[in-house]
């Protein structure tokens, strides 16, 4: 498999409120293939979140690098886009306002950023839905609103963190099956955080687990594929 992206020997380190530093990640290298789904799962504290924020450069490790297809990244660029555990969504937009938001930015025509988040709204099952708020959504829509957003701008890489936490136990079923096959229809490459062992390993082709802090990966379970 083709390597789409590579994490080379990161370290990272917080300020400690008393005073030093606080080491949340060690040494951390692994690669994910080009469109292949992979779950990070670890303990509170492990450094999680901290890895997905530092391959989007929201953070710059204080040790390592991040390289996607072998260019060295250091700044936030669009070949990825995030997904929050909580949704981001903007209430005084309409989940059409909220899908076109990303091409915006990037100036993208209004017809144009238009026609594609109605079909990615559609690709998450909210055509028709185009006019509603945020408030009127239950909290599985307002997250495939935030699918929808995160793929309008075509990205090569997916980084989906604890996407389903908030959800009552059947919509993060439902919502597990609906990211399986938006990813296999769209072919991105996937990064998935999660807490939930069974989750991981429903989810994702490989598995690889974070060690206590500071997180390092000891460990890497096989893939679901051979399960």
């Amino acid at each position: 498999m083709i390597s789409k992206l590579q994490i080379e020997h990161v370290t990272h380190l917080f300020p400690a409120p008393e005073g030093g530093d606080l080491k949340v990640l060690e040494d951390v290298s692994f690669d994910v293939g080009a469109g292949e789904f992979v779950s990070i799962i670890g303990a509170s504290g492990s450094g999680k979140t901290t890895i997905l924020r530092i391959i989007d450069r929201l953070i710059t490790p204080t040790e390592g690098s991040i390289r996607i297809d072998g260019e060295l990244i250091v700044r936030p660029g669009g070949k990825i886009s995030f997904v929050f555990q909580r949704d981001s969504l903007w209430p005084w937009r309409t989940v059409l306002g909220n899908a076109v938001y990303g091409l915006e930015i990037r100036k993208v025509s209004r017809p144009e950023a238009e026609e594609r988040a109605r079909y990615f709204l559609d690709l998450v099952g909210l055509g028709g839905f185009e006019n509603y708020f945020p408030h009127q959504l239950s909290g599985g829509m307002r997250q495939r609103v935030n699918f929808a957003r995160a793929l309008t701008v075509d990205p090569d890489i997916l980084l989906m963190d604890e996407p389903f936490a908030s959800l009552d136990a059947q919509t993060r079923e439902i919502m597990q099956l609906e990211l399986l096959r938006i990813w296999e229809e769209t072919g991105k490459t996937v990064l998935f955080v999660t807490h939930q062992i069974d989750e991981a390993v429903f989810l994702a082709d490989r598995v690889v687990t974070l060690s206590a802090r500071p997180g390092s990966f000891p460990h890497r379970l096989v893939s679901r594929r051979r399960l």
